[in-house]
Formats: structure tokens, C-alpha cells, sequence
């Protein structure tokens, strides 16, 4: 897959554009934030009486109520939960886009699965920076970036790659690199990726080791190192130069262990489970079980955050928390 890089990427094709990004949470702050200071002509579009109302007045960006926002726009990128989006398009943003307007999202699901379906005049691009909004915002004022994903639903205009080039530039993605692939290969690995592994399938892991170690008789708080608060170390290593960096850095004895025990635990079966999690993304059995989920006031979603928030690595994990002052670490009620 091709990389594009600052040279790849002109400003100018946005620099007449007057853009609306709509939401101001982890990547809305980030991605109006960066277009800003680097000339983009942008407002930020929210209800009026949220809690990000002030907060992006306060950071000196000009803000609209989400209709007028998306009435004064020539570029749209609808920032919002997954969750809300159909909803606000079909309500503050669809009747005000005119042909030749561009949307932009930073995830495929509502186009992928056909929630939203744009007119065929209005152009459809997707600009995913690959970290949380934060890291966005951080490397950018460092004079770096994040790689970022560009995609291409729908090109109207002629010109759709190069506004997207643009943007992902405006935010600094181009400094990192840029790949293009398309709405539907984004959003069926990001979400597999979610599932399987980085939210899921991480997160059982981590619970089930916590509740041999315990069960076996062994205090909690051992249990919690072990598990959790070690698992930190691991993934940086991988983060930094993959699995070979994270072998190479512990002690012989956790790479051999590793390598022996590893394949037990996330094992054939695991992997079926992994090929059946992916196939309910790709014939969209998931998004219609979320939909659905978020239709039906999330009862069984919140039965799950319940539960998960009771679970007894959560409790001792407080605890441990509290004593760490080097840990950055959000109230846990957050």
C-alpha cells in the first residue's frame, strides 16, 4: 500500500473551504483545533446547550449549532458516536447540503452499513488518524503527527482524494503517513480489532487471569500486578518494535514461557472465535445488534458496564490506583 507524505499533500484545495467539524470531544478538539492553525477556515458545530459549547469558545474557535454549521459549510465531517449519527443527519444535516458539498467521517460504520446514505452529488471521504484524538492534538503541536487512513466513497467533485490529502496534511498526518484503503476494509477491521482483540479480547484475557490467579488463593493485589498493571510494559514494547522488541526485552524465561503456553491459551478455538466475531462484521449481524442495542435504551449495554465496573480486579484496581502518583490516571468515575 502506497504511503503519502507532506509532498503528496496541498493545503490549497481546502484553503477556499469553509468547514464545519461537528463535535468537539477526542477527535473533533483535535481535528478543528489543527485545520485552524493551519489556515483552514473552520467553525465547530454542536447543540447549544452542551457541555463542549464553552469549552471550544474558550479555546477560541468559532462555534454553531449543528444545522447552521452544516447549512454554512462546503465540508462537513460529522464527528459524533457512531451511535448518534444517523440520527443528526437525518435531522440537522442532510436537507442542508448542497450538491458539490463534501462529508467527511473518521469511521466507516454509518456509511459502511448504509445508516447514512449521502446523495450521489455530494462528495464522501474519510480522514482516521490512528491514535485517540489527544495524540492528534499533542503531535501536531510538536511539529509532528499521526499516520491516518484516507478512503473514498464518493467523488463528485473530481477532486475528493486531494481534499482528503488536505485535511489529513491540515491535521498533520502527512508528516507520519497516509494510506488509502476504502470505507468498507477501515470499518470491518477496526471493529474486528475492537472486538477480538484490543477492547474484548484483551480485556477477558486480562479478567480471566485474575480470576485463576485468585481462585488458586493467591491476593489479589499480586494477581492485579501480574495482569494488569504489567500489561502496560508489554504493550509499549510492542508498540515500540513489535513482538520481537517485547521478546528481546523480558528475561529468557517470560520469551520461552511465552512461546509455550502462549498458543494453549489463545488457541484453535480462540482463533474460530475470532473467524465467527469477524464474519458477524462483515454481514453486519454486529451493527445491526448495536443499532438495535442503542435503539432499545441499551439495557443489556448497560447490564454489561455494570457488571464489568463490579468485576473484582475493578474494585482491588481502584485501590492500587489511588496509590500510584505517577499514574495520570481520569477519576475512575469518569
Amino acid at each position: 500500500m502506497k504511503a503519502y507524505y507532506d509532498s503528496d499533500a496541498s493545503l490549497d484545495v481546502l484553503k477556499d473551504k469553509k468547514i464545519a467539524v461537528l463535535g468537539f470531544g477526542s477527535q473533533g478538539h483535535a481535528h478543528s483545533l489543527n485545520l485552524k492553525e493551519s489556515g483552514m477556515n473552520v467553525v465547530v458545530g454542536l447543540r447549544k446547550d452542551g457541555n463542549s459549547w464553552k469549552k471550544a469558545t474558550d479555546l477560541g474557535m468559532n462555534v454553531m449549532e449543528i444545522a447552521e454549521a452544516s447549512k454554512w459549510a462546503d465540508v462537513v465531517m460529522v464527528l459524533l458516536p457512531d451511535q448518534d449519527q444517523k440520527r443528526v443527519y437525518d435531522e440537522q444535516i442532510s436537507s442542508n447540503l448542497k450538491d458539490g458539498n463534501t462529508l467527511v467521517f473518521a469511521h466507516g460504520f454509518n456509511i459502511h452499513y448504509k445508516q447514512i446514505v449521502p446523495s450521489d452529488k455530494i462528495n464522501v471521504m474519510m480522514i482516521a488518524p490512528k491514535s485517540p484524538g489527544h495524540l492528534v492534538r499533542r503531535t501536531y503541536r510538536e511539529g509532528n503527527g499521526v499516520p491516518c487512513l484516507i478512503a473514498i466513497h464518493n467523488d463528485y467533485s473530481g477532486n475528493t482524494k486531494e481534499m482528503a490529502l488536505a485535511w489529513a496534511k491540515g491535521i498533520g498526518g502527512t508528516k507520519a503517513g497516509v494510506i488509502e484503503t476504502n470505507f468498507k476494509n477501515e470499518t470491518e477491521t477496526d471493529l474486528f480489532g475492537e472486538q477480538a482483540v484490543l477492547c474484548g479480547g484483551s480485556a477477558d484475557l486480562i479478567k480471566a487471569g485474575f480470576e485463576v490467579l485468585t481462585e488458586a488463593g493467591y491476593p489479589e493485589e499480586l494477581a492485579y500486578f501480574e495482569v494488569m498493571h504489567e500489561m502496560k510494559l508489554i504493550v509499549d514494547l510492542y508498540y515500540e518494535g513489535g513482538l520481537s522488541r517485547m521478546n528481546y526485552s523480558v528475561s529468557d524465561t517470560a520469551e520461552y514461557g511465552g512461546y509455550v503456553v502462549g498458543p494453549k491459551v489463545i488457541n484453535a478455538e480462540s482463533k474460530e472465535a475470532m473467524r465467527a466475531a469477524l464474519k458477524r462484521v462483515q454481514d453486519g449481524s454486529f451493527a445491526k445488534e448495536f443499532v438495535d442495542e442503542v435503539n432499545g435504551d441499551k439495557v443489556n449495554m448497560n447490564r454489561l458496564r455494570k457488571e464489568n465496573s463490579e468485576h473484582p480486579i475493578e474494585v482491588i484496581g481502584k485501590k492500587l490506583r489511588s496509590m500510584m502518583s505517577w499514574v495520570k490516571n481520569k477519576n475512575d468515575e469518569d
